[in-house]
This record gives structure tokens, C-alpha cells and sequence, in this order.
């Protein structure tokens, strides 16, 4: 390849930055509605045809307006020849840039870290592999075979990989990124086989079209790109199967994918000089209006590999991402693409990101400290969520700045662990809801499919970085654990603690870090390190280890031992740094207290200054209600006296019962605090809350209940676990019943809970205590909606009352999550639990929090 204008990435980065990073995918002053994926996927098979004529002729004048403004904005000497020696003299001098610096951390291969089974992030990661495994190569490479004029056996995948879809083939590309970062992470076999066929299929493909070009849409599309005519972002799609099949080659050690990028990138590197050479950079630069994906960052990280010229192809022709720029700084040593990327994260993450670590509101920034009036469903695109993970990242790695790694935890923790399902394969979601009430299964997308989304988040890409989330993001959890300081004392970095194990081959030795499961009773993270030499002890080197103190950590409490002698603990937001030749009898501890603290969404607006979220160390808690989120303290109180963790032993007290009428099962329901029989639900939703109790003692000091069944035989209350505090009451005979506060009827709340006059094996009967003889009665034959009410037995005989009165005991169907806590509200209390716990249940994290003589500040 030849030229020589690579230098001149800058000029299109620093526009990016002047633009004003709030604006969206493009560098304008406002956002193109089709900028959104969304947006494109409707209109492409929309039979609206009215809506699509409107929506295409504001992309025609988008190209004129943003094509006049971004080239106005250009420097002029950019653009004159005299000033071609000057670029080719800043291309030599990043030729001769070797790429390296002392100064930065050193990445850890993805082959060297294992998860700990004890982990979250080691289920977030079974997830996925499990997910990926599901997916058939021949319904992958579809589309590349109908393009390339191959066989095309079974049927395509649907969504956004639809053959007749202009993004189809940007999950392929995804996957194989996926697919070799689970390779290394985990060397499953099956999963390597899998990857290897598809690489393999798509080979077949590039060698029958014969020019290198590979994609599973025809090259048609780039002819109407390169018109300045509408279509759906190709380069996007091109990017992904690009950087997909390097992966493959870095991590997979695949030969034969290697050849293909460079054989397609050939073959757009000579695409590109002909609308250059045929019409003008110009022209080429408008047509750039289009998403065009991580462009600059692939191709720099082709240069580390193979040192060819890429010049003439490169970052000024595309869009000044701001990864790209980072990696710009690695390859030059330009310190410019350095700041680039620190002014970038430090404008997103003051302005306009939320208690997630998120940012975006449908697929766009919004105005700068705004951000109170943003929440709804459609908020933290996960996308750029894993994108700001890349740059913070790269930050971290340079500068050692405990700010950037807390970032890293923050969004990880909160952003990308959320997105999951549970331990559904293959089930994300796109959008992270952050209104007051919302659910991840009520929003516009809702939760994906496992082979009929395959949206840009279920591989990667956002207007903001392009770049890699979801299957890609749960492939490569072990990535940012560890990173390593080179010198003639080798030094490691611990900035995430995960349970885990490194081999770390020029520390001579593997590392297994144990977490304790954090929980909300017991307010500590604590760290075991331990060490297996692979030399004997007294022959081994010496070596550091550096462990980050959190921001979020407290010094009180903070305990650090090596071999029991303690250590000093310093503050928080630096390192606790110790050298020694460790041994197999070595072990670390480090112990951190974790404190609650809330803290105010960004809006400078006074009005919205009560709007405050609640964390405990790197975990949101978000409360379990979706319609009521007001809080009202004591100015002076401390977050403990109005938000209390939730005992261990609280699971165990959990209930749900139930009947079978007709053919079907229902549950014993809260409805808007009425009591009825529903359908019995599936856990992880908000009806499966509504049907579970915790079982309140009347003798808090009689023996513990270690199961629901060694409440028989004593007086109990029924709190539901969604609304702590309240309770079931009863309202009379005959009459239905209710939740209302505990406090204030504690004889009408207890219930003799006894054997189910049924006689049957398993089933309770709950009998009135002041109203001997009356049970909890909810009919037969009875469909969903039916009301619970309190009735007395007139003969012991009456089948259908026994029948009536009995329910089968059960465990909850939802239960607490280790972190939980019960905050007091106005006018109830609620059940807090982290973010990531979540599945289809209904939450707010923004409380309307105030102090009852005057506003209540975040703390």
C-alpha cells in the first residue's frame, strides 16, 4: 500500500473533539434520527412509504449540511500540496516510533487469566459460552454463501442478520471476535472446532469471489455509498468482520484468517484511492457521513502486527473514533491522541453519564448536566458502555490513575453485568431502563432472542467507539484483572477483584486471588492472594505486587496481612504496593470496608438535586417498586439509620403458596396490596415478588427457622418481600384480605400456621389468632383474580372448605440477593437489591431523596 496522509488523523480526531462530544454519532448540532440502528432496521422493512421518503430527504440534506460544515472546519493547509512534505515527514517519524513506552502497563493475554467458578463473572462468562455453542455455522455464514454464489443448506438467521437485512453480516464478525476471546479464555474444544469451521466457510467464500472482497451483502452496497445514496452503514459491518477474523489470528493463532484481512483489506485500500483518484478527498470524506465502526482502531492494530503501510487508507478517512485516537498515541507517541482521550472520558463521565457508568439516551448524548430528564426506557446503550471501558482502559494502562480502574469496576459492574438474563444463553438487552418504575423486559426492545435479534449490542457497536459488546464483552471478562509493570523488578497490578488465577510468566509464578461474595450484612470486601512459585523458594526473583485501594473504600476498617504480620493500609484512591520473592506459603489478605452513599444524578438544575441513586462500594442498588420512589430523612441522619441490610437468615424465612384449580396453578398474590390466587409465575418477574412472603415469627426469641416448614405449629406474619414493613391483615369475616402497615395491627396480621386441613402431605392452613376457627379461604374453581378472604369452618367435614383452605408450602419463588437492604420511604419502605441481580422485575434508581427540614445533599 502507499501513501503517505496517515499523520492526518489528527486533524479528524481533534474536529471530533471541537465539535463537541455531546452532539452524537456525528460531528453536527443535532442528531440524525438515522444515526439510530433502531431507526435504520424499521425503515429498511417498513412499508410506510411516506415515512421513509421524509426520513431519506433529511439524509440528503445531511450530507450537504454536515459535508459543508466538517470540511469548512478543516484546517486549509490540510488540504494544500505544499504541505504533503511536512506529512511525509511526520509519517517517517511515526515509522521509525518503535510503539513502545516503558511507562505503560502491559496487557495480560486472555490465555493466562482463568475465572474462579465462585465468581459472577465466571457465570457471566459460562452464559455465553453456552450461548455460542448454540450457534450453527451454516445459519452464520448464510448470507456469505448466498453473496458468494455458494450452497446455502438449512435456513438464515433472522433479525438483524436477515438475508434481505443491509447490516447482515456484522454478527459473523462478532462472533468470531467472541469466539476466539472464549477460546482463550476458557480453551473449550468444541468452541475452538466451531470457530475454526466458520473462518474455514468464510475462506470458501473470498476465494470464489476472487478480489478479496468478503461480506455477507453484495459489493452493490458500496457503490451506493460511495454515491453519497442512502444505505445502512457497510464499512460498519466490514469493520466487524475485519477485526473478527485478526482476533482469530492474535488469539486463535489462525494463519488462514491473517491472509483474508489482509487480502480484504487490499481490496478496500484500493476502493477507497479510486474515489479518491476519480473525485476528491472531499468526496470521500462526505461519504463518511455514514457509521463507519472501529476502522482506525483495526487497522492501526493490523500495523502492530504486520508493519505494512496502511497510510493511505487510514484514519482520516474515517471516523475519528476516539479508541482509534488512543491506539494513534501507542503506534506514534503522539502525546495529542493521549489527551484526546482524557478530555473525551473526563466531558462524557461529568456530564453525561449516569450511576451505571452508562451514558446515551437513544443512542445519543443530550444536553451536558441535563440528565434528569432523560430517563425512561431507552437509556446507557450498552454499547458504549464496553466502549468507555476500552478507553478507560487504555488510560488506566498509561497513567496508573485509580480513578480510571474505579470506572472500569463502576461500569462493569453495573453496565455490562446487567445486560444478561440471568443465566439465559443468549438473552441481552440493548438498552439498560433507568426511569422511575421501568423493567428490562418493558422497554422498546425488551429482552433479545436467542437467533432472531442479533442487534448491534448483541454483537457490539455504538455511534459512540465501535467497538464490542455483549458476546464479545462476556468472552473477555479476564482481560482487565491484572496488568503487569516490566523492569528488572516486575511489578503487578490488581485493579479488579474477581476470583481468579493468573499465570504470570516473568513473575515466575501463578497468582490465585479468592473474593469473598460481598454481602449486605457484612460490610467488607476481602481479598486472598495466594502464590505458587514455578521456581523454589529463595531461587525465584523478586517481584511487586500493587493492590488498588477504591475510592469507594473507607480507611477505617481497612486491614492488609502478609503471613498474618499486618501491613499498612494507605487511603483510598492509590496502592498498596509490596515487594518480596514470594513463596508457596505466602498468603495476602487485604480486607476493605464497604460503606452505602448516594449520589446525585449530573443536573445542575436545583430542581433536580434531590435525584440521588444509591451505592454500596461498586454496586447500584435499585429498588424493587414502579410506582413510588420518595424518600424523606432526618437532615442529620446517617444513610444507616434509614437503610438497613437485609440478615442471611432472612432467605430462609422466605414462603410462597399455592393451589391447583382446574388444571392450572396458581399462587397466593399481593395485588395493589388485595390478596388474590394468580397464575403461578415465573421467578425473576414482578409477579413472582407479588407471590413471595417472608414468615415473621410473633416469638422473635423461640427457636430459628432454618426451612419454611419449621414455622408449623407457631404464630406468624406475612410480610411481602417487595414491601418491607407491611404486612397481610385481615378485615373480618368474609370480608377480603389486604396489605397494609404492620406496625399499626399487629393482632389482625398473625396466623396459626398449621398442618392444611386437607390432610395432605406439604400443604398449611393459616387460622385466624383472634378469630379461633377462621381460615385463609380462596375458593374452588376458581380462575386468576380470585380474592383471598378470611372464612370460618362451620363442620370439619366440609371437603371443599378444607380443600379451600389449604395451600402448599413452598420456598419463595424469589428470594434476596446477598446485597439487599431495606430503605425507609415516605410512604412505604422498599427492597433495594444491585442492578445486575435483575431480570424482568420492575425498578427505579433515581430516589427522590429529601430531608425533612431541607434539601438532603449526596453523600
Amino acid at each position: 500500500m502507499k501513501g503517505t496522509v496517515l499523520n492526518q488523523a489528527l486533524v479528524v480526531v481533534v474536529i471530533f473533539v471541537l465539535c463537541g462530544c455531546g452532539l452524537g454519532k456525528k460531528c453536527t448540532n443535532s442528531g440524525s434520527p438515522l444515526s439510530s440502528h433502531t431507526l435504520r432496521y424499521e425503515l429498511l422493512f417498513s412499508k410506510n412509504e411516506s415515512r421513509k421518503a421524509e426520513a431519506l430527504a433529511h439524509y440528503s440534506n445531511l450530507i450537504r449540511t454536515d459535508g459543508s460544515g466538517w470540511l469548512t472546519s478543516l484546517p486549509r493547509k490540510a488540504l494544500r500540496e505544499e504541505d504533503e512534505f511536512s506529512r511525509a515527514m511526520k509519517y517517517q517519524t511515526m515509522k521509525s516510533y518503535d510503539g513502545s513506552n516503558s511507562n505503560f502497563l502491559k496487557e495480560f493475554s486472555l490465555h493466562d487469566v482463568r475465572l474462579g467458578s465462585d465468581s459472577l463473572h465466571w457465570r457471566a462468562q459460562q452464559t455465553n459460552l453456552e450461548y455460542l455453542l448454540m450457534l450453527d455455522v451454516d445459519r452464520l455464514v448464510w448470507s456469505f454463501r448466498r453473496t458468494a454464489g455458494l450452497p446455502t443448506p438449512v435456513s438464515p438467521y433472522g433479525g438483524w442478520e436477515s438475508p434481505d437485512g443491509e447490516l447482515r453480516g456484522h454478527f459473523v464478525g462478532h462472533y468470531l471476535s467472541a469466539s476466539a476471546q472464549m477460546w482463550a479464555s476458557t480453551h473449550n474444544e468444541s468452541l475452538k472446532e466451531k470457530m475454526l469451521a466458520v473462518v474455514c466457510a468464510l475462506g470458501e467464500c473470498q476465494e470464489k469471489m476472487g478480489t478479496g472482497y468478503l461480506s455477507a451483502f453484495p459489493s452493490e452496497l458500496f457503490d451506493r455509498f460511495e454515491a453519497l445514496e442512502e444505505v445502512w452503514a457497510p464499512y460498519y459491518t466490514i469493520h466487524k468482520i475485519l477485526a473478527g477474523l485478526l482476533d482469530q489470528y492474535t488469539l486463535g493463532g489462525n494463519a488462514q484468517a491473517l491472509k483474508m484481512v489482509t487480502w480484504m483489506v487490499e481490496y478496500f485500500y484500493n476502493r477507497v484511492q479510486n474515489v479518491i483518484s476519480s473525485y476528491s478527498i472531499e468526496r470521500h470524506w462526505l461519504s463518511l457521513n455514514e457509521e463507519t465502526g472501529g476502522m482506525n482502531d483495526f487497522l492501526y492494530n493490523l500495523y502492530r502486527i504486520t508493519a505494512d503501510d496502511i497510510s493511505g487508507f487510514h484514519a482520516n478517512t474515517h471516523i475519528p473514533i476516539v479508541v482509534g485516537a488512543q491506539m494513534r498515541y501507542e503506534i506514534t507517541g503522539d502525546p495529542l491522541y493521549k489527551t484526546i482521550g482524557a478530555f473525551f472520558i473526563d466531558t462524557v463521565n461529568s456530564s453525561h453519564s449516569y450511576a451505571t457508568g452508562g451514558t446515551s439516551v437513544d443512542e445519543f448524548w443530550s444536553d451536558p448536566k441535563r440528565m434528569a430528564t432523560t430517563l425512561k426506557t431507552e437509556n446507557a446503550e450498552s454499547c458504549t458502555t464496553y466502549n468507555m471501558l476500552k478507553v478507560s482502559r487504555n488510560l488506566f494502562r498509561w497513567t496508573k490513575e485509580v480513578a480510571y480502574a474505579d470506572y472500569y469496576e463502576r461500569a462493569l459492574t453495573n453496565g455490562i453485568l446487567s445486560i444478561q438474563r440471568g443465566t439465559d444463553p443468549g438473552v441481552m438487552i440493548y438498552m439498560l431502563p433507568l426511569g422511575h418504575g421501568n423493567s428490562k423486559a418493558r422497554s422498546y426492545h425488551g429482552w433479545g432472542t436467542k437467533f432472531h435479534s442479533f442487534w448491534c449490542c448483541y454483537g457490539t457497536d455504538s455511534f459512540l467507539l465501535a467497538l464490542s459488546v455483549g458476546i464479545e464483552s462476556f468472552s473477555k471478562l479476564g482481560d482487565s484483572i491484572y496488568f503487569e509493570e516490566e523492569g528488572e523488578v516486575p511489578g503487578l497490578y490488581i485493579i479488579q477483584y474477581i476470583s481468579s488465577s493468573l499465570d504470570w510468566k516473568s513473575g515466575q509464578m501463578v497468582l490465585n486471588q479468592k473474593v469473598d461474595t460481598v454481602v449486605s450484612w457484612d460490610p467488607y470486601l476481602r481479598i486472598t492472594l495466594t502464590f505458587s512459585p514455578k521456581k523454589m523458594q529463595g531461587t525465584g526473583q523478586s517481584s511487586a505486587i500493587n493492590l488498588r485501594i477504591p475510592v469507594w473504600a473507607y480507611s477505617s476498617g481497612a486491614k492488609a496481612a502478609i503471613n498474618a504480620q499486618a501491613l499498612p493500609v494507605p487511603a483510598p484512591n492509590s496502592f498498596l504496593s509490596f515487594r518480596r520473592k514470594w513463596s508457596p506459603d505466602d498468603k495476602l489478605t487485604l480486607q476493605l470496608p464497604i460503606a452505602l452513599r448516594t449520589e446525585a444524578i449530573k443536573d445542575d438544575r436545583p430542581k433536580y438535586a434531590c435525584l440521588q441513586a444509591i451505592l454500596y462500594g461498586p454496586y447500584l442498588l435499585v429498588g424493587l417498586t414502579n410506582n413510588d420512589w420518595d424518600i424523606q430523612t432526618d437532615l442529620a441522619a446517617s444513610l444507616s439509620d434509614w437503610i438497613t441490610p437485609i440478615p442471611a437468615s432472612y432467605n430462609s424465612h422466605l414462603i410462597s403458596l399455592s393451589q391447583e384449580s382446574g388444571n392450572s396453578s396458581f399462587a397466593f398474590t399481593n395485588s395493589n396490596q388485595s390478596l388474590t390466587m394468580e397464575r403461578y409465575p415465573e421467578s425473576g418477574t414482578d409477579a413472582s415478588l407479588n407471590a413471595t412472603f417472608r414468615l415473621i415469627l410473633e416469638d422473635s426469641t423461640s427457636s430459628k427457622i432454618s426451612s419454611p416448614k419449621d414455622a408449623i405449629g407457631k404464630f406468624v406474619m406475612l410480610e411481602p418481600i417487595n414491601f418491607p414493613g407491611m404486612a397481610v391483615v385481615q378485615q373480618g369475616t368474609n370480608k377480603s384480605l389486604v396489605i397494609t402497615n404492620s406496625a399499626s395491627v399487629v393482632g389482625s396480621s398473625l396466623f396459626h400456621l398449621v398442618a392444611g386441613l386437607d390432610g395432605k402431605d406439604g400443604t398449611v392452613s393459616l387460622e385466624s389468632k383472634t378469630q379461633k376457627g377462621c381460615f385463609v379461604y380462596s375458593g374452588v374453581n376458581y380462575d386468576s383474580g380470585s380474592a383471598i378472604k378470611l372464612k370460618c369452618r362451620l363442620a370439619s367435614s366440609d371437603v371443599v372448605f378444607n380443600q379451600a383452605t389449604s395451600f402448599t408450602l413452598k420456598r419463595g419463588i424469589s428470594e434476596y440477593h446477598p446485597i439487599s437492604f431495606v430503605a425507609k420511604g415516605l410512604r412505604r419502605n422498599y427492597l433495594l437489591a444491585p442492578l445486575l441481580s435483575l431480570r424482568d422485575e420492575s425498578y427505579t434508581v433515581y430516589f427522590n431523596i429529601q430531608a425533612s427540614n431541607g434539601l438532603r445533599s449526596a453523600a
